[in-house]
């Protein structure tokens, strides 16, 4: 894939992200329906409308790559190609009115990540990245972090959805971290988690049990920008593998051992 042909694709995910973003804050705090996949993971009307809206916009412009989107799964050809899309990763706090979530789309070409765009509605905020191209936040080029102490550091986590009734819940984790690092924050994107190291605002970030439409876009986004991902032991990273470690790379052998102790 040519650099040009990267931009195309690049330009197209950031347009698509930012019509489904206007479509989705402006239904904020209105009439919005909202359904239970699990006994606390929730779907709101305006989850699956926006996923259309995005999946209208690219089948429109790239008819012969495949989709995969949160809501409707794997759809298309059989192309080598695809993209990845989450239309609102952070939905529970949109539903209930916080103004913290975004709008996901990578594109992925033979198992390698090619672009990124996570596109925050309400602070009008687009991160992108072109593979080998550098990480952006609207159009200003961004990179992670020189804390290089893990006491000096903000970090960010989440928690998977079936927290209560797993022993896999990131709990024993998140209180080992308390006790070492500057700080923790629980914003509920993984996608905007991703971005926030990218651009510095946090300098590691550690979570369970993502699927490859949370981390997509957002995993390109934190490399292009000088940061480091990997697994838990600080083994090789897949958009599809289940614990991602992240971070400015300076603090990361530090968070590593924490992870191995709790």
């Amino acid at each position: 894939m040519t650099k040009d042909e990267k931009i195309l694709y690049l330009e197209a995910a950031m347009k698509a992200a930012v019509i489904a973003g206007k479509e989705i804050l402006a239904a904020q705090g209105g009439e919005n329906k909202v359904e239970y996949k699990g006994e606390i993971d929730l779907v709101t009307e305006m989850d699956l409308r926006a996923e259309e809206i995005i999946k209208d916009f690219l089948s429109s412009g790239f008819p012969d790559v495949a989709i995969l989107a949160e809501e409707s799964g794997l759809s298309g050809s059989d192309s080598n190609i695809r993209w990845i899309i989450d239309p609102i990763d952070g939905t529970t706090g949109y539903a209930h009115g916080i103004p913290h979530f975004a709008v996901s789309i990578g594109l992925e070409r033979e198992g390698m990540l090619e672009i990124g765009a996570v596109y925050n509605p309400p602070l009008k905020e687009c991160f992108s990245a072109i593979k080998g191209g550098g990480a952006f936040l609207n159009g200003r080029a961004i990179g992670v972090s020189d804390t290089k102490e893990l006491k000096r550091s903000l970090l960010a986590t989440g928690f998977s959805c079936d927290r209560a009734t797993s022993a896999e819940n990131n709990v024993a984790q998140f209180n080992a971290f308390l006790m070492k690092a500057q700080g923790i924050r629980r914003f509920g994107s993984a996608a905007l988690d991703l971005c926030y190291t990218a651009a510095g605002r946090f300098d590691g970030y550690w979570e369970m049990k993502l699927k490859p439409w949370d981390t997509a876009a957002g995993i390109l986004i934190l490399t292009e920008a000088g940061g480091k991902v990997t697994d838990f032991k600080g083994g090789g990273y897949s958009i599809y593998d289940d614990r991602l470690l992240c971070s400015n790379g300076h603090i990361h052998d530090q968070m590593i051992d924490i992870l191995k102790g709790a």
